[in-house]
């Protein structure tokens, strides 16, 4: 919603005004990817609520996945994420992007990120899902690897203007303004620093937000994974798909001290076991591949094993692996669990699972375009049909690079797009809440609920009774929205409760289990196979 201007004569503060040639919401690899790629043509700025190391990028463990051995096809590559997807992904986008990774790698490594080698070539490793070893990394830190060379690279860019500190609070589009052919026109960001709301204004918007995992107690995510760029573009008019598939993470360290750290994908592609506390090893009855099974049987699996059993965490076992192997290949799991007492050369590691990754969101094409035009969404905020039901391993990271590259490319043969005039943010009617501890509570009450009633084993009762208390807190959240200068804690709640009713409205949607998505009441799979598209309300 764009509140109203004042009356003219009202007194009104000046208006904080930028303008760019394009706006990129978010500072991740999709991000600063799509800024570098335009910055030799466009004036760029990017807008990031934290700092701009601060997002799921930086977290990443794993790597990239890009067919690049001898040996490996890329119909093999193809293969492997169309069975990982459970019949949902859609074909074009999964071969668009397979073909596309090696060139994206080659990129990377011509800005100097340092990826892992051996014998002087690129090391590969295996993970779930994979049938071949194709998983370029930089040790067990590829994101921080990754990020580390493309910020260097984005603060030495004359064309790119950072805005750290400066939170989406919403779209600016010609259909609010009353001119709905004109599409997305510019942006409200809420800077931290003077605590004004300032106005963007752009011909083209770029959506690289990330995804939801905070509206989930348990999260591998950051704090910064509060959905706002899907909840932007679904009251920007765009539609989204897919949301009832969110990726729960195997195996997020289970120690109290331990803020949502990840044990990658990779040390069960190495040869780690998953034990109950007793040392018997359980996926194999789970599985034919036992650890090396995608991502959603091996949460399910846990989840199974610790209901069944009542534990508060399973292990993960590498042990057998010498120390010198463990340091070359894993060396910050290595170091964070011994920071904790845990020597992962002598005894497993707890592990339970975490919401990790949001399979779904604003739909758009192969240039990343969404329904509005001048706006495009990529990386976790979108959804290109690359992940169907399941994202395999390793493949979130290159998606955001092959989708920068075609939405960079799309912007600059776009036709001259209209540059409005755009209404100053008038909070002239509202105040300070004083009673913030109501958005504190409203946080935890949708965190604790999504967890129990949405979570990895699904039923109609729970998600019933999920959309029933998401009905309430939107009345409450928008209350506080439309009476009180808003804040980062307010506009990240808004988002959340907004992506929750999309998520939960998604899985009711689906009356089957597939990929992801596993319900009591629809065990078997249906046919057709179909994404979940929902359709936001005109006006």
């Amino acid at each position: 919603m764009v509140r109203p201007v004042c009356d003219p004569n009202q007194e009104r503060r000046p208006v904080i005004f930028h303008e760019f040639d394009v706006l990129i919401v978010g500072s991740g690899l999709a991000g600063l990817s799509t800024a570098l790629h335009l910055a030799p043509t466009h004036r760029v700025a990017v807008i990031t609520k934290r700092a701009l190391n601060d997002g799921a990028s930086q977290w990443a463990q794993g790597g990239i996945a890009a067919v690049l051995a001898e040996g490996d096809s890329v119909q093999s590559h193809v293969d492997d994420t169309l069975v990982a997807g459970a019949g949902l992904c859609d074909l074009a986008a999964t071969r668009f992007v397979v073909e596309h990774a090696p060139e994206a790698i080659a990129w990377l490594r011509a800005l100097g990120v340092a990826f892992s080698l051996e014998d002087g070539a690129l090391h590969l490793t295996r993970e779930g899902g994979h049938s071949q070893r194709r998983i370029v990394h930089a040790a067990d830190a590829t994101g921080a690897a990754v990020q580390r060379t493309l910020i260097e690279q984005v603060r030495c860019t004359p064309q790119i203007t950072l805005f750290e500190q400066h939170t989406l609070v919403d779209l600016i589009t010609g259909r609010k303004l009353g001119q709905p052919d004109t599409g997305c026109l510019g942006l409200h960001a809420l800077d931290e620093a003077t605590d004004e709301v300032v106005t963007f204004r752009a011909p083209h918007t770029v959506l690289a937000t990330g995804g939801a995992g905070k509206v989930y107690l348990y999260t591998s995510n950051p704090d910064t994974a509060t959905g706002d760029g899907i909840a932007a573009a679904w009251r920007a008019g765009c539609r989204v798909a897919n949301m009832e598939f969110i990726q729960f993470h195997p195996t997020c360290l289970y120690h109290p001290d331990a803020k949502s750290f990840l044990i990658s994908e990779a040390v069960r592609g190495e040869g780690g076991r998953l034990l109950l506390p007793d040392g018997t090893r359980f996926m194999p009855a789970h599985d034919a591949r036992a650890e090396l099974a995608p991502r959603d049987i091996v949460a399910r699996a846990i989840d199974f094993e610790m209901k069944k059993h009542g534990l508060d965490c399973v292990h993960l076992d590498i042990s057998h692996q010498s120390p010198a192997f463990l340091q070359e290949h894993f060396p910050n799991i290595l170091a964070r669990c011994a920071e904790l007492g845990i020597d992962i050369t002598r005894e497993p590691i707890p592990v339970v699972p975490a919401a990790h990754y949001t399979c779904g969101g604003v739909l758009t094409d192969l240039a990343g375009r969404t329904d509005v035009p001048g706006l495009h969404a990529i990386g976790e905020t979108a959804c290109t049909g690359l992940h169907g039901a399941n994202r395999l391993a390793s493949n979130s990271l290159v998606e955001c690079m092959v989708f920068a590259r075609a939405a960079a490319q799309a912007i600059a043969e776009a036709p001259q797009r209209p540059r409005a005039e755009l209404p100053a943010w008038d909070d002239s009617r509202v105040t300070d809440a004083d009673e913030t501890v109501v958005i504190s509570h409203n946080w935890d009450e949708l965190r604790r609920f999504m967890w129990d009633y949405v979570g990895i084993v699904r039923t109609n009762k729970r998600l019933e009774r999920a959309a029933h208390r998401i009905a309430l807190l939107q009345g409450e959240v928008q209350e506080f929205y439309g009476h009180f200068h808003v804040t980062r804690d307010l506009l990240e709640l808004r988002n959340l409760v907004q992506v929750a009713e999309l998520i939960v409205r998604s899985a009711q949607a689906r009356r089957e289990s597939r990929g992801l998505h596993f319900s009591r009441d629809y065990p078997a799979l249906a046919a057709p196979a179909a994404p979940t598209i929902l359709v936001p309300p005109a006006g």
